[in-house]
């Protein structure tokens, strides 16, 4: 079976004729490229839990940016470490995470579960070291800022490097990064006063474990063989199903509750009403969602549109004639977001509704790409 690591760089469908090759990872350098980005006065950074999907997806992001680094550490579980790597052209052997393992560290990467977050990221801090965490551990702490850099830098504008103290910022949910991305320039606009958001999900957010599952799978049912069912106790391939996340007491399961909880603190609006249906769908690496928004003011299609297209890391895709819309292969591995569908709610009088389409990388965006924006804002 292939590697985890070659899985997260799959950017196709399942489909009745799998790849037997994988493209070589991004942030093994290309020939001849100079790289600016190991500098003697840069931070040095630690990249906890790097062996994942997220972990690997760091490495990428920020070999292909040049983020500035004098070093950097592999941090992961016992079992990971002596583990040899090469990033940039440079051999690295995993660290097992201890206390000691912050020393010295500028900014810490982490993407390794909430539990390993909650028992590490304070210990960091206090060792002087920025965490930008992957996990929901910190998001709904007061104190912590949650972070879309081109969302609510403000945020975080008073932690940078160099300021003799450690900090926690937090990275929201992948479906929440993807759905602000796009509804947050017209929330400026026009004043989001209910969304509606249904998700289509795919299996890079349930980690490495799961693509291979799923690619596993999609070869036993061509085969006419039982499918293994180990990470989402059903068959995933050519199914779909609501998310796997713990169904809480409201009938909501923890999935949706962040896009409805995350949403208001990052948009500092404690009234604005949303609701979320989470699924899963047997896509390797993007996710979709269906939004629909509800305004204060009227907003028509057109100047949506138009905000969409002069929006940052947005990319608008929304040709009706040719019936071209977002899908999730066409922004596996890309940085931007694309949105489309864009069209009036005919179920609200007026502009006072909108219906949009968007896909972004679950990976990329919806993790990687967003901690990476966030350290770049501590420079």
């Amino acid at each position: 079976m292939a590697s985890s690591l070659s899985l997260l760089r799959q950017n196709t469908f399942l489909s009745a004729t799998l790849p037997t090759t994988r493209p070589k990872p991004k942030y093994a350098s290309a020939p001849g490229r100079v790289r600016m980005s190991l500098q003697e006065n840069a931070p040095t950074i630690a990249v906890v839990g790097v062996t994942g999907a997220v972990g690997q997806e760091f490495l990428s992001v920020l070999s292909d940016r040049d983020f500035p680094y004098s070093s950097i550490k592999m941090l992961a579980s016992k079992r990971s470490a002596g583990r040899r790597m090469t990033f940039e052209d440079k051999e690295y052997v995993v660290e097992e995470l201890t206390a000691e393992s912050f020393d010295g560290v500028d900014i810490a990467l982490f993407s390794a579960g909430g539990s390993i977050s909650k028992e590490f990221g304070p210990i960091a801090v206090n060792r002087g070291t920025i965490v930008v965490d992957n996990s929901s551990a910190f998001r709904m702490d007061e104190n912590v800022p949650l972070v879309i850099p081109e969302v609510n830098p403000e945020a975080m504008e008073k932690i940078k490097v160099g300021m003799g103290k450690g900090a926690l910022i937090a990275n929201p949910n992948c479906s929440t990064i993807i759905c602000l991305m796009a509804a947050t320039p017209l929330h400026r606009h026009a004043k989001v006063l209910r969304m509606v958001v249904s998700t289509y999900q795919a299996a890079s957010g349930a980690g490495a474990a799961a693509m291979e599952e799923l690619e596993l799978q999609t070869r036993e049912v061509l085969e006419g063989k039982p499918p293994t069912c180990k990470i989402f106790n059903r068959q995933y391939a050519f199914n779909l199903f609501s998310h796997n996340a713990s169904v809480l007491s409201n009938g909501y399961n923890e999935e949706e509750m962040k896009l409805v909880k995350e949403t208001r603190k990052i948009w500092n609006d404690k009234d604005v009403k949303v609701t979320a249906t989470c699924i899963r769908v047997p896509v390797m690496r993007a996710h979709a969602e269906s939004v629909n928004l509800q305004f204060e003011r009227p907003l028509d299609e057109d100047t949506a549109r138009d905000i969409l297209k002069n929006s940052p890391g947005v990319v608008v895709i929304d040709d009706r004639e040719s019936n071209n819309f977002p899908t999730p292969l066409e922004v596996s591995n890309k940085d931007d977001v694309a949105v489309g569908r864009i069209r009036r709610d005919l179920s609200q009088d007026g502009n006072q509704g909108l219906d949009i389409f968007i896909c972004g990388d679950q990976i990329r965006k919806g993790a990687a790409l967003n901690a990476i924006q966030i350290a770049e804002l501590l420079l």
